[in-house]
């Protein structure tokens, strides 16, 4: 003799299905389905059929600005180590040219004034550049113009504060001077690194000042966000399943049941 199935409990079938239809809070908005925003983005559609070589004009007139200003300022940094340089002394004895400071270290503070003075112009030329073209957000002309124009600007500063100094013919300026006379040599670097005081500078203060003070861009949408950045509710959200107290279809208060059992 078999026992009868025993039959389906209709409460625990009416809360499996009232479980089932309530949706889980913790899943992530389902993404929109495909044209359900008419509204598209005319602008970035622009933007996406202008020819390449349009599109970088604005960038590269940035960039060639920047390199023609270093430019101008490495000629005013070829006049100041000129004139602030040390220079080291020298003196004929009869057919020979002697040290008049053996022990001095003029050439060396050639160099130091050279690195100060590129240092000084790698921060005015980031802080200018970085004033200048701040709304825009930078780019990344403005950095390659500040590296290449500061190193181009250090090196003319070179060539050219080598030829505002003085004479390179020490034995032209020997025979000037005559017998027991001084005169000074030429400046020079010794440190041929020197040139690279104006670039490094320039991008670290750049660098500097992008982090501390540069344009923030707005953080992207998740993935399930519209176009404009609103969440799209999922399937359900909001509504009343069956089995809830605001569904038209509730049956009401459940009146209690009686205690007599049959």
């Amino acid at each position: 003799m078999t026992v009868p199935n025993t039959p389906p409990d209709p409460a625990r079938a009416d809360a499996d299905a009232v479980a089932d239809a309530v949706p889980d809070p913790y899943a992530p908005p389902r993404a929109p389905a495909p044209g359900s925003y008419p509204v598209l983005d005319l602008v970035s559609a622009k933007r996406s059929n202008e020819p390449s070589l349009q599109r970088l004009a604005p960038e590269l007139r940035i960039g060639a600005i920047t390199v023609l200003a270093c430019l101008v300022l490495g000629v005013a940094m070829a006049g100041l180590w000129a004139w602030l340089a040390p220079k080291v002394p020298l003196v004929v004895d009869g057919n020979k040219i002697l040290y008049g400071d053996p022990e001095g270290e003029q050439r060396a503070g050639a160099d130091s004034v050279f690195v100060l003075i590129g240092l000084g112009m790698g921060v005015l030329t980031a802080l200018g550049a970085f004033l200048v073209t701040r709304k825009r957000g930078g780019g990344i002309a403005v950095a390659l113009g500040l590296a290449v124009g500061g190193l181009l600007a250090s090196v003319g500063a070179w060539g050219l504060g080598r030829w505002l100094g003085p004479s390179r013919d020490l034995i032209a300026e020997a025979r000037r001077v005559g017998n027991g006379g001084h005169f000074r040599a030429d400046i020079d670097l010794g440190a041929y690194g020197a040139v690279l005081a104006w670039p490094m500078a320039a991008m670290v203060v750049l660098l500097a000042l992008s982090a501390a003070f540069g344009k923030r861009e707005e953080d992207p949408p998740p993935y399930w966000a519209g176009p404009y950045g609103a969440p799209v509710p999922p399937e359900g959200a909001g509504q009343a399943f069956p089995g809830h107290p605001g569904h038209p279809e509730h049956p009401g208060p459940v009146p209690p049941e009686d205690g007599r059992r049959g």
